[in-house]
């Protein structure tokens, strides 16, 4: 069963006030939008409708290379941004669909895995929080002055959450049918017949309609991600070849014989790419750089170690720092150490004081004792921006 995201983006936000819809708006470092979508695609969901208004050109503009969003137009009432969202994962192979607001930054992904859990046993399930609070009616006096006129009895009252989840094909049929005018495309599901399940939603989840509501998202967000610290560890050895060079941490050395690889067989900086991605759990060069792929025969290192280090910082992490040991006798490492550090630092847009290269010997034991290849071992810490 494949699961796909629809991000409602197109709304204009003018309760919250500072002249920019509230998805635009900078939060915590980012966009509001930037945490949403990070939140899905975490969960590995990257089958993401994003609508977006017709007026947000530069927000079409900002998401247009990216493969793993379907950007779609939005309509004049939040019904039809939904329609056309659900229209633009059609023929897709969708079974799932979790239906979001751009403008919750804050959602877990516990809440998005019970929803999407929920969708085994049900056509239709949503996050709410039972109503605590004492509720009244009342009226509006002079000025911000009201009274109050009534009570309402709480029983049975749920505060409704986002994401929203439907089996696609009833969602659509759905939202096909309904007259409109509807709050939520919960009451568009009832609205077909279908039974709606409530998942237990969270307090932090909240919906940034305010302008202090940017205050309490941002201290969510700090207290679940300034903790995420990650740590990966990544190891590599190639042999030695004809040649008259070797490439060491994006420097050339010159030497008798040269290390022989795929690629350029930059040991140091194969290590170090692997311990970038081993922190981000998405395993190794392998996966994203096939060596059976001919385009990659010769390719200098750079290009994978480039790409792990915007694979973290799209996943909401810094590089902290890394700790690259090569371990060989021949060549000799130090007088070029500086530049090693120099260059591992440009590549990964780090400054140099957070790059440590360093070797040493087996004592002329094993394969690199005997002047056979070099090894290296490489360590990355990452942190939650």
């Amino acid at each position: 069963m494949t699961t796909a995201a629809l991000i409602v983006a197109a709304g204009r936000g003018a309760r919250v006030g500072g002249g920019v819809p509230k998805q635009w708006r900078s939060l915590k470092g980012r966009r509001v939008i930037d945490w949403t979508l990070e939140a899905f695609l975490r969960q590995g969901i990257t089958n993401i409708a994003l609508v977006l208004s017709p007026e947000d050109q530069m927000a079409w503009d900002s998401f247009a290379e990216d493969s793993r969003l379907i950007l779609t137009a939005g309509g004049a009432e939040r019904a039809v941004s939904v329609q056309n969202g659900l229209k633009a994962l059609q023929g897709r192979g969708v079974t799932k669909v979790l239906i979001h607001d751009a403008a919750r930054p804050c959602v877990s992904p516990g809440l998005i895995s019970a929803v999407q859990e929920a969708l085994d046993h049900h056509p239709a399930a949503a996050p709410a929080l039972a109503v605590t609070d004492a509720l009244w009616t009342g009226s509006n006096g002079a000025g911000s002055t009201g009274t109050v006129t009534g009570t309402q009895d709480r029983s049975g009252l749920f505060a409704a959450q986002t994401p929203q989840g439907f089996c696609f094909d009833s969602i659509l049929a759905a939202h096909a049918s309904h007259p409109g005018g509807a709050a939520d495309d919960v009451e568009v599901a009832r609205h077909a017949g279908l039974k709606v399940a409530i998942v237990p939603g969270d307090p932090d989840n909240i919906k940034i309609t305010r302008p202090e509501d940017f205050a309490r998202a941002e201290n969510i967000l700090r207290t679940k991600t300034e903790m995420d610290i990650r740590l990966g560890n990544g190891y590599d050895v190639h042999r030695f070849g004809p040649g008259d060079s070797v490439i060491l941490c994006g420097v050339e050395i010159p030497h008798d014989r040269s290390l022989q690889g795929h690629s350029d067989a930059d040991v140091g900086m194969h290590a170090v790419t692997d311990a970038i991605y081993g922190a981000l759990a998405q395993g190794d060069i392998g996966r994203h750089f096939p060596p059976s792929d001919p385009q990659w025969k010769g390719a200098a290192s750079e290009i994978f170690l480039a790409h792990a280090a915007n694979m973290a910082r799209e996943m909401g992490f810094e590089i902290s720092n890394v700790d690259c040991t090569l371990v060989c006798e021949y060549p000799k490492v130090g007088p070029h150490a500086a530049a090693m550090q120099a260059e591992m630092a440009r590549i990964l847009n780090i400054d140099t004081s957070r790059v440590s290269i360093k070797a040493t010997t087996s004592e002329r034991l094993g394969f690199t004792g005997r002047s056979e290849g070099i090894a290296s071992l490489a360590t990355a810490a990452l942190v939650k921006s």
